[in-house]
């Protein structure tokens, strides 16, 4: 049970714990196209993250998805998924990554003890896909989804981000994708985090409207099945996959709100949302063997934790980028 309820009567039980701020790729939702990132000595070491990962258990975490950036950049990744894997209580352990280092690593983290991936897939389009990450290479994520299938995951989840006249053609092609695969997929609405020259376009794509061209092919039923997440399911009579929407702007859902970030620079983010944030690290460098401070601090922490974001008109009211946020 978990010992962390904030001043709204919400559980806190999953943390997102990003590894490192840094990524192969400049997707322009996510980052500028030239961004700066954090020295070494401002990124957590990995036993101090899993010192962390520790301290959230034991306040009650029992879900915790690893972030980036890019986490697989991070060459001891596998070893923090072992460390991770000890932990009692923790009963869902997860990454979110582009793909594209998957055929190296699918199979390592598998066997370390990783029990779930989401995978970004934006655009099947190899065109559009180098203009959306800005460098990236859609073979080999999708070899790399294929090599996550191969070593043994059975709950592979796509993430997907629609643009208005830039990838919203393609709904269609990304479910029929996933049912080819038998994955779930789920479509996220852009949220409005850094400024980012290509966002002041008009390209925001509702859940609804995404929504409403998979039922003009699919007829959709809503779904009971809940991931701890944000995410509302619907599935189809004739596949066995869901179908999720993850909807910060049209259907808010800041009042189930089960879950806090914290950022490789060690910074407990209480809201995507907002700039609320508890310095972590300074606790773990200076106290370094005192846990009971840290759970101390965590606690502090999630009383300051807001009612809710506001992401109205898409329009950008936290200046870190998604890269530095942490998924």
């Amino acid at each position: 049970m978990s010992l962390m309820v904030d001043s709204f009567g919400r559980k806190v039980e999953y943390l997102r714990l990003s590894v490192t701020d840094r990524c192969d790729f400049r997707c322009v939702y996510c980052m500028t196209e030239d961004p700066c990132f954090l020295p070494k000595d401002h990124v957590l070491h990995l036993e101090e993250l899993a010192w962390i990962a520790q301290a959230f258990t034991e306040l009650g975490v029992t879900k915790i998805r690893l972030t980036g950036g890019e986490p697989l950049v991070r060459t001891d990744c596998d070893q923090l998924v072992s460390l991770l894997g000890k932990l009692p209580g923790l009963t869902d352990l997860s990454m979110t990554t582009n793909g594209s280092r998957l055929t190296k690593f699918a199979k390592p983290m598998f066997d370390a003890g990783l029990k779930r991936l989401n995978i970004s897939l934006d655009t099947l389009n190899p065109t559009l896909f180098t203009q959306l990450t800005r460098n990236g290479k859609l073979d080999r994520v999708i070899d790399g989804i294929d090599a996550a299938i191969a070593a043994g995951f059975e709950r592979i989840k796509i993430n997907a981000v629609i643009l208005k006249q830039q990838n919203d053609n393609e709904v269609i092609d990304l479910v029929d994708f996933c049912r080819g695969r038998r994955l779930d997929i789920a479509f996220i609405e852009e949220m409005p985090l850094g400024e980012i020259d290509e966002r002041k376009r008009a390209r925001h794509c509702s859940s609804d409207e995404v929504k409403a061209i998979i039922e003009n092919r699919y007829p959709l039923q809503l779904s009971s099945k809940r991931t701890g997440g944000p995410a509302r399911y619907y599935t189809m009579a004739d596949s066995p996959i869901h179908i999720g929407f993850i909807s910060p702007h049209s259907h808010n859902f800041c009042h189930e709100c089960n879950r806090v970030r914290v950022t490789v620079e060690g910074q407990l983010l209480l809201c995507l949302g907002n700039e609320h944030a508890v310095d972590l690290k300074s606790i773990v460098r200076e106290f370094p063997a005192d846990i009971e401070r840290l759970k101390a601090a965590i606690l502090a922490g999630i009383n300051l934790k807001p009612k809710q974001h506001d992401f109205g008109n898409n329009q950008v009211h936290i200046l870190r980028f998604m890269n530095a946020t942490g998924g």
